[in-house]
This record gives C-alpha cells, sequence and structure tokens, in this order.
C-alpha cells in the first residue's frame, strides 16, 4: 500500500483539475495514471476508472469499493481559490475536497492494501466514477454491466465513518392545473393558480402511514410554483408546480404516485423512477463488522451511487455531509488518514469472518 501521505498529494492533484459532473476527463486520466503507476492494472471506461484485485477469481463473491470524482460548481461565497489544495491547521481546502475526494482516495488506499494478498475470500474491484453528482447514465449505471456479479459494496461518501445503511429514495414530481384566462379587473375566467393551491395544500397536510425506523416518514415539498403571466391583469389559466419527495423503504415510487394521482386534480409527471430508496440488512456481514469494531449505523437523507446498485451496499467515508457542496470546503487530513485505517480494518474483519464461515 502507498503511504497515507502519498494519497493525500492524489488528492491535491485531483482536486487542482476542474472536475464538474460531465466534464471528469482530467481527473480519470490522472487517476489512471497514478494507479498504472502503482502496478495496478486499472482500466477507463468514460470517465469510470475500474481496476480488479490482482488474484481476481470468477469462483468467488465479489465487494465493491465505489466512490466518485466529479464535483458540483464552486458555491457563490468562495473565499479560496476552489482549485488550490492547500493544507493549513490540517485542513486540506479545495472543491471536491470532502465530497468526495477524500473517501475516493481512502477507498484507493484500501484497494492497494489488499491488491496483492492472496487467499481473499472476496474479488475486489475498484470503481472511481463520473457523474455521481448528477446521478448521470454514464456513471457506475454504465460500468455495473461490465463488472460481473457484485454481491455487496462499499460506497465512499462523507459519514463521518459512520454507516449508513439506508438511504432514502427521490422522486421529483411536475405538476399542471389548467383553468381559464379572463380579466382580473372583471373576475373573469378560471383562475388556475386558485385551483393548484387546493393540491398543494394536500402535499403539505397528507402523512403516508409507514414510518421507517431509519429513515423516518415520506417527505413532500412544493419547492416551485409558476404561472405564464406576465402582467398582473390576467387570471391565469395553467399552474405548475414542483414537489421534491424524499421516500423511505417501505413505499416504492409506484407507490407513491398512485396515491397522489388518486388525491390531486392536476396532472402528474414523474420526471425519474430511478433513485430508489435503499437499505442493507443490518445484519449483513459488512454491517456486522463494522458494528463490532464499534461503527454506528444511520439512515441517511442524502441519495448516492447506493441508490442504484442493485445488490447490498453500505455508504460510509470520511468527512462530513454538511460540508458538502459549500464555500471553502474542506476535510482534515486525520480523517482521511483515520478512514484508511477504519476501512482495513473493517475489511480484515470482513474477510476474516467470511473464512470463519
Amino acid at each position: 500500500m502507498p503511504h497515507k501521505t502519498s494519497v493525500i498529494h492524489l488528492l491535491q492533484r485531483l482536486i487542482s483539475i476542474p472536475s464538474f459532473s460531465r466534464e471528469e476527463a482530467g481527473t480519470a486520466a490522472l487517476l489512471l495514471n497514478w494507479l498504472q503507476g502503482e502496478g495496478v492494472k486499472a482500466d477507463r471506461s468514460g470517465n469510470n476508472i475500474v481496476a480488479k484485485n490482482l488474484h481476481y477469481s470468477k469462483q468467488k463473491p465479489t465487494l465493491l469499493l465505489n466512490s466518485h470524482h466529479d464535483t458540483v460548481k464552486a458555491a457563490a461565497g468562495y473565499t479560496r481559490d476552489p482549485f488550490k489544495a492547500d493544507i493549513e491547521d490540517g485542513k486540506l481546502f479545495g472543491l471536491g475536497s470532502n465530497d468526495a475526494g477524500g473517501s475516493a482516495v481512502a477507498l484507493i488506499a484500501t484497494f492497494l492494501h489488499f491488491y496483492a494478498q492472496k487467499d481473499l475470500p472476496y474479488n475486489i474491484v475498484l470503481a472511481i466514477t463520473a457523474e455521481e453528482e448528477v446521478s448521470g447514465s454514464n456513471g457506475i449505471s454504465a460500468v455495473l454491466p461490465s463488472l460481473g456479479k457484485i454481491d455487496c459494496a462499499l460506497v465512499g461518501e462523507p459519514t463521518q465513518m459512520q454507516m449508513a445503511i439506508a438511504e432514502r429514495g427521490l422522486l421529483v414530481i411536475d405538476g399542471m392545473v389548467n383553468g381559464r384566462a379572463g380579466h382580473a379587473a372583471r373576475n373573469e375566467g378560471d383562475n388556475a393558480l386558485y385551483k393548484a393551491m387546493n393540491d398543494i395544500q394536500w402535499f403539505q397536510q397528507y402523512q403516508f402511514e409507514k414510518t421507517s425506523e431509519w429513515l423516518g416518514p415520506v417527505s413532500m415539498n412544493v419547492t416551485v410554483i409558476e404561472t405564464p403571466n406576465k402582467t398582473h391583469n390576467v387570471v391565469p389559466d395553467t399552474c405548475r408546480y414542483v414537489v421534491d419527495i424524499r421516500i423511505n423503504e417501505h413505499y416504492s415510487h409506484e407507490d407513491v404516485i398512485e396515491t397522489i394521482k388518486t388525491n390531486v386534480a392536476g396532472d402528474i409527471q414523474a420526471r425519474s423512477v430511478r433513485l430508489r430508496s435503499s437499505i442493507i440488512p443490518a445484519d449483513h456481514p459488512l454491517v456486522v463488522a463494522g458494528t463490532s469494531i464499534g461503527l454506528k449505523s444511520y439512515g441517511s437523507p442524502t441519495l448516492s451511487d447506493k441508490s442504484l446498485m442493485p445488490f447490498p451496499a453500505l455508504k460510509i467515508g470520511p468527512g462530513d455531509s454538511a460540508r458538502s457542496h459549500t464555500a471553502d470546503e474542506f476535510i482534515y487530513v486525520n480523517e482521511i488518514e483515520e478512514g484508511i485505517d477504519i476501512y482495513i480494518q473493517m475489511l480484515t474483519t470482513f474477510f476474516g469472518e467470511k473464512l470463519k464461515a
């Protein structure tokens, strides 16, 4: 395994190269060259970098180590150069340092620790992927079919090295209500905005019955409302609104859509049904291994590529989700170093349990 200082320097180099979602070619090239320089046979597919452990065998189950190297745009309010990866008072600054560069390089170090070991009970596949921040089709979804059967995964995101065993799913609804235009001074027409208010009130008041131990209730928030009017004196004939819905593991997207259509008057369209809620059982060996070394479990309100994985996946990584997408983003260097130690300890325990079994 490379010295921890080496992967910290790798993160600094990654930060210095802009890698906005769908524009990650530069960091993909760096990651590929760096891994090859460490003696790893790594491959590039689009802007995704994939590698398998040296003694990979199709006869063994496979563990996936995944994080992402794309970033959002720099937030308003930066007082520093977002691409200058300075270290000050133990903090490594820069866009993507916390989300999710720290997790990416910690998982790379972990992969290299196990890379050449013989007789592991699992294969290990490393995938540092693109387009996570936009849930794009050219990220993890594009590479999964080429990886063979994956049995379980660690997904690197800033969780303070605690175990996010569950994630809320995301459903975005576009609603539209039709009325009839008229002159406001004469009280003509059928005001679509007023009609939409009835639907919006339903979204505000309705509560789904099933609450999750880890994720709480389904939440629905109307976040946008608009009419086509540009002047004050026209009664609007249409009103559009947008609803942000976060779903626990007790409901499918289709369940929620059907409930909405039954209760509102407007036309309803779902933008996507890809981003599902997910949960890994508390008795899964990965979770058991983490619990045995003192890690805590919780339910995460934020999404990750875990939502796109059709197998058990555990989200865990160095850094703090509260720092993600903020101005002057940073991660503590010791968070990355401790994250590497915890990842290795956790997987050593996980593999040890498998060997005993």
